[in-house]
């Protein structure tokens, strides 16, 4: 560098220019890309992670299995339907360790995880499951609902379809009421109620046998606790994710 700040011209001879395009004194050679590796990469920086299954969410809570034993023979029939994925949650406990034991409550599936209000807005759809509480839902999943006050200002939950499955004590103890109050939750979220209907055929009307269930969705009668689900209430449990898969299918397709 001159006192100017002007470069000051090598004397050193430059070699001449080759026409030939290999030529010995051009710059080393750029490392090869792989074209496949190149792709991947663009691939993999460009375009989102999409799961090529839609979700239903089985959310429920269940004190002493009734209803975890629906929602786990539900799974089968949402994993029953092609495209169609289900996963099992459930609510937080509101009650303490000692007053469970004193209520004899069985120890809980650690498979089963818990959820958080916001992992709602991941489901295309969702079916609700909980025992009655003098013909309402029980305490720890309206908590669950009450938790839910920022998704239902931002409206996330708005056209998502979901259904109601329950678990009672005693006949006329709240197998459709308990469904039907539970109505007004999705109202303010937007969401769709999708009831089975008499879509089960034949086994709405059997009257044979004790059955839980109604066209509100699939039920269980409890008794005391020691009452176990007969198949007939489980076999409607896995017709309502069947149904409910269908559903959400058939909304991802319009």
């Amino acid at each position: 560098m001159g006192k100017g700040g002007g470069c000051v011209p090598s004397k050193k001879k430059q070699p001449p220019v080759s026409d030939d395009p290999v030529s010995t004194t051009r710059e080393a050679e750029p490392i090869p890309v792989n074209d496949e590796e190149t792709n991947d990469i663009a691939s993999t920086s460009l375009e989102p992670t999409i799961s090529s299954k839609l979700k239903v969410f089985i959310v429920f809570y269940s004190m002493y299995g009734h209803v975890e034993g629906l929602a786990k023979r539900m799974k089968k029939g949402v994993d029953g339907v092609e495209g169609v994925e289900a996963f099992l949650y459930r609510v937080a406990e509101t009650l303490s360790d000692d007053v469970l034991i004193k209520m004899k409550a069985p120890e809980k599936d650690a498979g089963i995880p818990e959820i958080t209000a916001a992992e709602l807005v991941n489901a295309d759809g969702v079916l609700f499951g909980f025992p009655t509480r003098y013909g309402c839902m029980a305490a720890q999943m309206k908590a669950f609902f009450d938790s839910t006050g920022q998704l239902w200002k931002e409206q996330k939950l708005a056209g998502k379809p979901a259904g109601f499955f329950v678990s009672t004590g005693t006949q006329g103890g709240g197998q459709e009421t308990t469904a039907w109050t539970a109505i007004t939750q999705l109202t303010h979220h937007g969401m769709l109620f999708v009831p089975i209907g008499y879509t089960f055929g034949a086994g709405m009307f059997k009257m044979d046998s004790i059955r839980g269930g109604s066209p509100y969705g699939a039920g269980v009668y409890a008794g005391d606790g020691s009452r176990e689900a007969n198949e007939t209430e489980l076999a409607l449990a896995e017709h309502q994710g069947k149904y409910m898969a269908s559903m959400v299918k058939r909304l991802a397709q319009t």
